[in-house]
């Protein structure tokens, strides 16, 4: 017989609300020089992983070693993202405040394509995450594939994406970077049910990267 599953109360709950947030806080320091956004997103994504398959966060000298390999491919990939999100931002201001032509629909349009690019970013994180932080190309294609098979699934995680940049937006800035770590839990939640009800096929499934460094 096996032992029962230990109860969790209210002091698991509040020391998972603070990892996270610690997490959060973690990444918004590694992204100081801007370039490293990715890579730190993706050790933190990374990190999440470990802590849902087998109940314990990484040392810290995982998460390093793993931030350092990142840092190559991640650095474009961060280039890339905040070229994307300055076009965007720079959109949605000109329709917020009737520089062009559109109004509220065009705005309420923008506002669902963003969070719908939010949604996918944030699940191409997760899968990065899974291949401890390394990938992204591979990622990429692999959430574009799994977002047009089952868009529940990136219907759930734009929500969570575009509810993350509201919050962002009305509460002080030194609360954004624990929202980002709640955010990037909450898509690994999300993902993780779309995989129970639906697992990929067999040649889906990210490629093993061999043993990692303690």
């Amino acid at each position: 017989m096996s032992a029962a599953t230990p109860r969790r109360d209210w002091r698991d709950t509040v020391a998972e609300a603070a990892d996270l947030a610690l997490l959060g806080l973690a990444v918004a320091a590694a992204s100081l020089p801007v370039l490293t956004f990715a890579p730190a997103v993706a050790t933190a994504s990374a990190a999440l992983h470990d802590r849902s398959v087998t109940g314990s966060w990484p040392p810290a000298r995982t998460s390093l070693s793993r931030f350092g390999r990142a840092v190559p491919a991640g650095t474009a990939v961060s280039a890339v993202a905040l070229a994307v999100a300055a076009l965007l931002a720079v959109d949605l201001l000109a329709l917020a405040t009737g520089r062009v032509p559109g109004g509220g629909p065009a705005l309420a349009v923008t506002a669902v394509v963003v969070a719908a690019l939010l949604g996918y970013a944030g699940l191409v994180a997760v899968a990065v995450g899974r291949t401890r932080g390394r990938g992204w190309r591979r990622a990429a294609r692999e959430v574009a594939r799994a977002c047009t098979r089952h868009p529940g699934g990136w219907a759930a995680a734009a929500g969570i994406g575009g509810l993350a940049a509201l919050l962002a937006a009305l509460v002080t800035p030194v609360a954004v970077p624990i929202l980002g770590g709640y955010a990037l839990a909450a898509l690994h939640a999300v993902d993780a049910r779309r995989r129970a009800r639906a697992p990929e096929p067999a040649d889906a499934h990210p490629v093993a990267l061999g043993p990692e460094a303690p």
